[in-house]
């Protein structure tokens, strides 16, 4: 008998040890997914800019141009990649709706398997802003404990530490999100971003309060890395460097005009830089095309983890993959319910509004205390005072269709999709935007959607505040924050008078 159960305890031993060897070969994944952000590093070659430890991941590993968010809006991108799958197949394609309906069979966060794999899932840093938790997914879930009990998509918060490996940790930088925060950051940085040295889209109007405003993004921008040489100091000092593949990108495109929100690559064009850890390196691909729901399925791939079936995003390190097109698509934000979708390649953009009817600029509650180019430059057009290019943003439709040369015409100025010379390869973009929204049908129709709060803090701000209401008109970012307390509070002590009577 004893010696039964020393040969047991041998083979058990024997196992452990195996199994501890092989997960110990696999690399460290830490996700780094900055909010609402274009190619706006200077690797990218963005102006005014200096982002010394992006840069240096792209140039230690892989930067990629041609990645595209299936959404523009964070919640739905994000859902998109928590799963893998097109927020349109998964019934997650509207703004914070459903957030208490279960994920229908077999569709599970990609963290559900990277834990099969003997990965720890960390969310969050504990040295960036708000700590970097935000999840924000448009399904049932809880940010901390297993899938299986209480729907939970990680293991712990904040912290990697050797105990951890292999560890898989996504960490939000939220300073780039409009913020009440981006002028004190001004304010204390050492060198902020000069607002004459900005060099501004042709799009923009350009006037003292939009170059103030793209300053301060670049600001935040600036920040970010600090924070993200933060991140790469710890895994130094903590010898994890080398076995660490560390993935940039933005989970939307910035949030300011043609920006999050709407179809242009403004939008939906993201950063994508990944350093690859030791014997992990990939050759460099910078110009494939990769969708946001790819770089889940390429995690998933480096983990060693089967791909579920039910994915359409595909591992871009994998031979065989050759990713022609990105299917983006745009539904309901807060109080206005779109619908439109477009195709993108590296040389054209096509682009359907389904609701034709409504403005580009639809004068959105939460965008109203978030977008002071718009505000400027609405007021701009009204007094005639803006170029045809300018213009297009705030006219009172928009075209039912768009088709854009990205290459002659990278800031999409020019609709040519009623110009006859293109008639037959609008057509071949049309058929394949066809084809992609018949596959990505759901079998799920619920819809849950949550109240946009912000309709009422703003007719609060009109109505109570109507100097900081003129100051937002004239472009200064007055801060949704500040005033969603107040509204919060006033609620509150109406709620508790009513109680009272």
């Amino acid at each position: 008998m004893k010696r039964i159960i020393k040969l047991t305890a041998l083979v058990l031993l024997i196992n452990l040890t195996a199994w501890a060897q092989n997960t110990s070969e696999k690399p460290n994944i830490i996700w780094i997914m900055a909010e609402d952000i274009g190619h706006d590093f200077a690797c990218y070659g963005m102006e005014a800019v200096k982002t010394p430890n992006f840069d240096k991941l792209a140039e230690d590993g892989t930067i990629y141009y041609n990645a595209f968010g299936t959404a523009t809006i964070c919640s739905t991108n994000r859902s998109a990649m928590m799963i893998g799958t097109h927020q349109l197949k998964t019934n997650t394609m509207h703004h914070r709706s459903n957030r208490n309906v279960e994920l229908q069979n077999p569709f599970k966060p990609f963290t559900y398997w990277l834990k099969k794999e003997g990965y720890t899932t960390i969310l969050g840093h504990h040295g960036v802003q708000a700590k970097g938790r935000k999840t924000d997914c448009n399904f049932k879930y809880t940010p901390i404990g297993t899938w299986e009990e209480n729907r939970g998509l990680f293991d712990k918060n904040d912290h990697f530490e050797e105990a951890d490996q292999p560890f898989f940790a996504q960490v939000q930088l939220n300073v780039t999100h409009r913020g009440g925060w981006w002028t004190n950051i001004r304010n204390k940085s050492e060198h902020p971003v000069s607002v004459d040295d900005v060099v501004l889209p042709p799009y923009y109007a350009d006037t003292p309060e939009i170059r103030l405003d793209w300053a301060k993004y670049l600001d935040q921008i600036e920040y970010a890395d600090n924070e993200m040489g933060m991140i790469i100091q710890e895994l130094k000092d903590k010898n994890m460097l080398d076995n660490t593949i560390i993935v940039v990108i933005g989970d939307n495109g910035r949030c300011n005009l043609r920006g999050k929100g709407y179809l242009q690559d403004p939008a939906i064009r993201i950063p994508l830089i990944v350093k690859w850890a030791k014997d992990f390196e990939h050759k460099d691909e910078s110009d494939q095309i990769i969708a946001s729901t790819d770089i889940t399925a390429t995690i998933l791939d480096l983990a060693g983890a089967e791909l579920p079936e039910y994915l359409t995003g595909r591992s871009f390190i994998r031979k065989d993959f050759d990713r022609k097109s990105v299917y983006s698509y745009r539904g309901l934000w807060d109080e206005v319910m779109e619908d439109m979708y477009a195709v993108s390649d590296t040389r054209y953009r096509y682009v359907k509004n389904n609701k034709p009817e409504l403005a580009y600029d639809a004068h959105q509650a939460y965008l109203e205390f978030y977008r002071p180019a718009v505000h400027v430059m609405r007021t701009l057009n009204e007094a005639g005072k803006l170029n045809d290019y300018q213009k297009i943003f705030f006219e009172d439709h928009k075209p039912k269709e768009e088709f854009y040369d990205l290459k002659n015409d990278p800031y999409e100025l020019n609709n040519l999709a009623t110009n006859p010379k293109y008639k037959k390869l609008i057509k071949k973009y049309r058929k394949e935007a066809e084809k992609y929204t018949k596959e990505m049908v759901s079998a799920d129709d619920t819809y849950e959607p949550v109240t946009a709060y912000a309709v009422e803090v703003y007719q609060y701000v009109k109505k109570e505040y109507p100097e900081a209401y003129k100051r937002m008109q004239a472009g200064e970012e007055i801060g949704f924050g500040k005033f969603n307390k107040k509204y919060k509070k006033l609620k509150a002590a109406q709620e508790k008078e009513k109680g009272t009577k």
